[in-house]
């Protein structure tokens, strides 16, 4: 089975697709706020799956990464609005120090080819 990989670069690969599941890197968002960070987080995720054939509706998980976990309302509200409410994937939350400040959220998907 072969191995295609996008988007690469010297430490990562923004997608890896390995049979018909896709990997996704983890992603992050710009932006002041919650809000702001999930919602451009996850435009770079329909971004990326949409390159590789795919979609936001075959999300078979999500594992997302918070700094603070006082913000998972704001969080939840944007991802609510995003995620395809009849193909949920399997998701958890976890509150984490990430790679800088700056970032508040990130998110790692995987996810099938449509």
């Amino acid at each position: 089975m072969s191995i295609t990989r996008t988007e690469i670069g010297s430490r990562m690969s923004q997608t890896v697709t390995h049979g018909d599941t896709i990997y996704l890197a983890g992603q992050v968002g710009e932006g002041a706020d919650i809000t702001a960070q999930t919602k451009d987080m996850l435009a770079n995720v329909d971004r990326l799956l949409e390159s590789v054939g795919s979609s936001k509706s075959h999300i078979l998980s999500a594992t997302i990464w918070m700094a603070n976990m006082g913000d998972v309302a704001g969080m939840n509200a944007v991802w609510d609005a995003w995620v395809d409410p009849k193909n949920t994937p399997a998701r958890a939350c976890i509150e984490s120090r990430l790679v800088t400040s700056d970032y508040i959220v990130e998110v790692m998907i995987i996810a099938a080819k449509a």
